[in-house]
């Protein structure tokens, strides 16, 4: 394990980890570089921070890939990120797999190509079994929207009679959601300075602790993350409530 990631004293490891990883552009643009070559040192920081997150013993780490309105990019943008996303799919699983692993894919897959909604099949079967790190990568994802397929897919229960309106509470929400059967987010990264959530799991932050990194994406290694879960160990967690003097 590396030594920065060491959860040996008595603060715990956040169970989940989400991380909006913003930056590649930037990156790219301060060296005079493409921003395809974001793109790609980006993946390089996926691969660096997936083993990190598994070895300081993090259950689940949610990365924020490409959001629902990231589709409104330049076309040959998108056509880069689909081919990186490919690449990494094809590369990855099986080392994945190896370290026990389980990959979750969560997002609007209808808007995917096809060759990579069978990638993330297969990527998902493979790992399925495994009781590592589970690895979620976000992917024509939105906050919004996944709140609304929720409510969509409660509302055709209460048509079908399988379900009372009165009955719906935040839990039956929660099984409605992407994510369903994951725990919330215990901390949320967000690299580039950028200080906001952008549609990203609206519903699952609302007691999440928050670090804002000046750090690019690209830049984000062992040590960042090791930094910020520092950071949330130091946070007195209440979830609304009033914590009493003695």
């Amino acid at each position: 394990m590396d030594p920065l990631l060491s959860t040996s004293d008595s603060a715990a490891p956040p169970v989940h980890v989400a991380i909006i990883m913003d930056g590649n552009g930037r990156w790219a643009k301060q060296r005079n570089l493409p921003r395809t070559a974001g793109h790609k040192q980006g993946a390089e920081s996926v691969r660096r921070t997936v083993r990190a997150a598994a070895s300081a013993g993090i259950s689940y780490l949610t990365l924020f890939g490409f959001s629902s309105e990231n589709w409104s990019r330049p076309r040959t943008e998108i056509q880069d990120l689909m081919g990186l996303l490919r690449l990494y799919l094809r590369a990855e699983t099986a080392e994945l797999h190896k370290n026990n692993v389980r990959i979750k894919i969560i997002g609007d897959r209808r808007k995917l190509p096809d060759d990579i909604v069978k990638l993330i099949e297969h990527s998902e079967g493979t790992t399925a079994n495994n009781t590592g790190l589970t690895a979620i990568l976000a992917l024509s994802y939105g906050g919004r929207q996944d709140i609304t397929h929720a409510v969509q897919s409660l509302a055709q229960e209460v048509a079908a009679g399988r379900l009372a309106a009165e009955d719906i509470d935040e839990k039956s929400i929660d099984r409605a959601l992407a994510t369903a059967g994951i725990p919330d987010p215990d901390l949320l990264i967000r690299t580039s300075g950028e200080q906001r959530i952008s549609n990203f799991l609206i519903w699952q932050l609302a007691y999440t602790e928050f670090v804002f990194l000046d750090t690019l994406w690209p830049d984000f290694d062992e040590r960042s993350l090791a930094e910020a879960v520092e950071e949330f160990q130091r946070r007195d967690r209440r979830y609304g409530a009033t914590v009493g003097t003695s």
